[in-house]
């Protein structure tokens, strides 16, 4: 599989989100039941407030701490576990992910390696961005790592 890595300036993004602590093992069952607490509230969600965007996932670090939801519009009010929050802005190494999910790994991978081959520290905030399924029912998703910036040894 070949990756095509590139460096992005990225917007913050409002998300409507399902937060956790968890570990590797236990998110695999997680996450669905949090983004489906997300979609629920989304049905109904406050006049304005977009409700038809992608969906996100966050992982701030490698616990992982981890963010699960709807790209929104705006902020809003809490609703139980669904909270307000914002995917990272700034400078980041981007992928398109195409291949089954379940080798979403392999992307992140090579954006790792390529952020070390071309001397780019990482932060440790990386986020997918799942887009529309394609005619043959892929689902691309947008694999972004944070770039840290660079530090001055002056």
């Amino acid at each position: 599989m070949t990756v095509e890595v590139s460096l992005t300036t990225f917007d913050p993004t409002p998300t409507a989100v399902v937060a956790a602590a968890t570990n590797w093992s236990e998110f695999a069952s997680l996450w669905k039941p949090m983004l489906d607490k997300v979609w629920a509230l989304l049905t109904n969600a406050p006049e304005g407030l977009r409700k038809d965007g992608h969906n996100v996932m966050l992982y701030k670090d490698d616990r992982p701490n981890v963010e699960v939801g709807v790209q929104v519009n705006r902020p809003f009010e809490a609703v139980g576990d669904v909270v307000p929050s914002t995917l990272p802005g700034g400078l980041a190494a981007m992928a398109r992910h195409t291949g089954p999910i379940t080798t979403i790994g392999e992307t992140h991978d090579a954006v790792r390696a390529w952020c070390t081959a071309h001397g780019h520290a990482m932060s440790g905030a990386r986020w997918e961005i799942y887009g529309d399924p394609g005619p043959e029912g892929q689902l691309p998703v947008d694999v972004f790592w944070a770039i840290s910036p660079p530090h001055d040894d002056e």
